[in-house]
């Protein structure tokens, strides 16, 4: 099978007759073989029914309702976990992203050879302030930090080479940090194209303010986990170190600032009255506490089933 399509959806009832429709008009015209897996995130509308009419008239169509809204990211993860195709592409179900992408997506992931391609909706039909500017933000800290330069890592029309859905776990609200997660996994060729981008033709948007919260706290764990899940001790080990350092000095201070006291015969204050006294003692038992985390994580890691679980592309045997 050619392709994957790969819809989330919650409370879409207007937008999947036209969206499926389009759908089968760019397959049928570029000759894939293609399914559309579509999840219901728990919709309370007549989603669902609208899917099964769907389903009747079109085979390739497949169809997983949750009992109740997970999120975006449990939706993902369950339409990865049954695509089939050679690529899977992602697109959301509101009308924005344009199924007339999905050839250009296509031929990126098997002709030139990209693992993951993200569409950059270069220009966007969404509210300035509550949308553009604080995804502009959010894609510019998140180049930063993971050192992968796209423009707009959250695009919901992406496109994937299959291998790559197969070996990463999406969860929580980290379909925003796939890309991350696909370099971590040791995918890191990936590239991006420029996508339309539409107005909404139905319903209303389904992201609130929260987003701005968890968004940063989700990249903030998944930096962590992606580079210390094996290795706690590596993380915890070198903070404990620094404020263990910074005790050292600060107790160092107050000896030679005792000594020199009696060695002239100047009588001092107690140690007890000086600030750096506390900077020691705090630092010490902060450093000590990283530490003990640093452990505990190691032996929760050394224990957990999945700890030699590691991406093998390639095997040869003579």
């Amino acid at each position: 099978m050619d392709i994957s399509v790969v819809v989330p959806l919650f409370n879409e009832e207007e937008s999947l007759p036209e969206l499926v429709a389009w759908i089968e008009k760019v397959m049928a015209e570029n000759n894939f073989s293609y399914e559309i897996v579509m999840v219901d995130d728990g919709s309370k509308d007549n989603s669902w029914q609208v899917i099964e009419n769907l389903q009747n008239k079109n085979s390739n169509i497949k169809g997983i309702k949750f009992r109740r809204n997970y999120g975006k990211s449990a939706a993902l993860f369950c339409g990865f976990e049954v695509a089939q195709g050679d690529v899977v592409i992602t697109m959301d179900a509101d009308l924005q992203d344009s199924p007339d992408e999905i050839p250009g997506l296509y031929s990126m992931i098997k002709n030139d050879g990209f693992d993951l391609v993200s569409g950059w909706k270069k220009k966007r039909h969404d509210p300035v302030l509550t949308k553009n500017l604080p995804s502009k933000l959010y894609n510019w800290t998140v180049r930063r930090m993971s050192g992968i330069k796209l423009h707009d890592m959250n695009c919901g029309l992406k496109a994937y080479r299959k291998n790559v859905v197969k070996s990463i776990e999406v969860y929580g609200e980290m379909h925003r940090y796939i890309p991350v997660l696909a370099k971590w996994a040791g995918f890191k060729n990936i590239g991006e194209k420029v996508v339309k981008h539409s107005e909404r033709k139905y319903g209303v948007t389904k992201f609130g303010i929260e987003r701005f919260v968890r968004g940063p706290l989700d990249l903030l764990s998944v930096m962590f986990i992606s580079r210390f899940v094996k290795r706690p001790m590596h993380f915890f080990g070198i903070l404990g170190i620094i404020m263990m350092f910074i005790g050292f000095l600060a107790s160092l201070w107050l000896g030679i600032q005792k000594i020199i006291q009696l060695k002239h015969g100047i009588v001092g204050h107690l140690l007890t009255n000086s600030p750096y006294f506390y900077i020691a003692l705090t630092s010490i038992i902060i450093g000590a506490q990283f530490f003990l985390a640093g452990f505990l994580g190691e032996l929760i890691s050394r224990s957990a089933t999945e700890r030699n679980n590691y991406q093998i592309e390639k095997r040869t045997f003579n």
